[in-house]
């Protein structure tokens, strides 16, 4: 029997005018590096009117982490946080 999936929310601020940057090498580059591991669900990729990127990654267990993101496009490093489904 299979363990709860596991949400990852990975969130970083980009540096000012760099954000269609920064959702461009999410996309492009760091999910398809994680996507392809058997244990990845799926990923959503979010935008804010405040700079901020966010992904939603699903995972069967242990969640990779999405790469670095490269030093110029982010305003600090990204935070991740693990959540898993209340059942409610």
């Amino acid at each position: 029997m299979s363990g709860p999936v596991i949400a990852r929310m990975w969130e970083a601020r980009a540096e000012p005018g760099r954000l269609p940057d920064l959702v461009h090498w999410v996309c492009d580059t760091a999910l398809p590096r994680i996507e392809v591991n058997p244990l990845h669900i799926a990923s959503e990729v979010f935008s804010s009117s405040d700079d901020r990127c966010v992904v939603i990654s699903r995972w069967r267990s242990d969640p990779e982490p999405l790469p670095a993101a490269p030093p110029l496009l982010v305003a600090r490093p990204p935070h991740e946080w693990d959540f898993t489904l209340v059942d409610r």
